[in-house]
Parts: structure tokens; sequence; C-alpha cells
């Protein structure tokens, strides 16, 4: 589809994913069978996107409460405890979380 912004329109282009597919049209269509295993072989990949997604919030939150737990003052002492306690817990939990999706995959 292209832009309608005058004569040097450039075309409205998306990106594919290297792994997606290409429909072959002489191709027989896929038994339920077939179709079955490749929707949970998307499940299972879409399922380990999201932890890793998951284990890099962790990462980030105990990042954010590192920053915290050293800010001084500025914090009231209960947040500063709690944000120390998170960030020497979080990274534990996120490499919890890496080891079991290396196990997985």
């Amino acid at each position: 589809m292209a832009k309608s912004d005058g004569p040097d329109a450039k075309p409205d282009l998306r990106l594919v994913a290297a792994e997606a597919e290409i429909y072959n049209l002489m191709k027989a269509p896929e038994t339920t069978a077939e179709r079955v295993k490749r929707l949970q072989l998307e499940a299972h990949a879409l399922a380990l996107e999201e932890v890793e997604a998951l284990e890099k919030l962790l990462l980030d939150a105990a990042s954010k409460a590192r920053a915290i737990a050293d800010g001084g003052d500025a914090y009231p002492v209960g947040a500063r405890e709690l944000a120390s306690r998170l960030a020497t817990d979080l990274p534990n939990r996120a490499e919890t979380l890496r080891t079991i999706i290396h196990r997985v995959s």
C-alpha cells in the first residue's frame, strides 16, 4: 500500500520476522495433526518470549530497587530496606527463570 503524499511517495513497507513462513500455494492443505503441532510450537515459542520478557523486567526492577536502596535519606527508611531486599532477591529469581528456560528449550 503506497502513501498518497505526492509523486515521491514511498510504499508502506513492513518487516516480516525471519522465521515467518511463506504459504506455498502448491502445497497440500495441512492436516489437523500438522496444524495442532504447528500451533503448539508457536504457543511454546510465545510462552518462552513471555518468560524472557519477565526475566528482563525482574532485572530492570532489581536495578531500580538498588538505586532506591542506595538513595540515602531522600527515600523513607522502610522503602530503602524493602528495595534493598528486592535488589538482592530479584536477580536470583531472574536467574532461576533463565535456568528453567534453558532446561526446557
